[in-house]
């Protein structure tokens, strides 16, 4: 059965229901927590499944013309962010913090600097 989000307008929680697609708009949906029947239905986001091929051909097509890019953080930022959508897999956090910090116009060099662990690979033995 499909899950669908609702939010309620009385208790401002979110919570799921479980309903057939026959009786999604006929069956009355009641808040699990305070049981108020003033919800509202919630938009979850909506995932497309692409072939690895078509993810790179997408990314290649954006970054074509990657000219000068190494000199203009914020362009690298919007880069690695679009790179990071077609990647469609969770990120660490780390990449949001580096992406973060070229957007407010820091250097890769300056990043590098700033956070001397990044991209050390903790299963390695020294």
């Amino acid at each position: 059965m499909p899950t669908y989000d609702f939010i309620c307008n009385a208790c401002e929680k979110r919570f799921e229901v479980f309903l057939t697609f026959s009786e999604y708009g006929k069956k009355p949906v009641q808040c699990a927590y305070c049981q108020s029947d003033n919800v509202r239905r919630r938009m979850t986001k909506v995932r497309i499944a692409k072939s690895d091929e078509s993810r790179m051909e997408s990314a290649a097509d954006d970054f074509s013309n990657m000219d000068g890019i190494e000199n203009d953080p914020k362009a690298l930022a919007r880069m690695m962010r679009k790179m990071g959508g077609e990647m469609g897999e969770e990120l660490p956090s780390e990449f949001n913090d580096v992406v973060d910090r070229l957007e407010a116009g820091q250097s890769p060099e300056e990043i590098e600097s700033a956070l001397p662990d990044l991209g050390a690979d903790v299963s390695d033995d020294e």
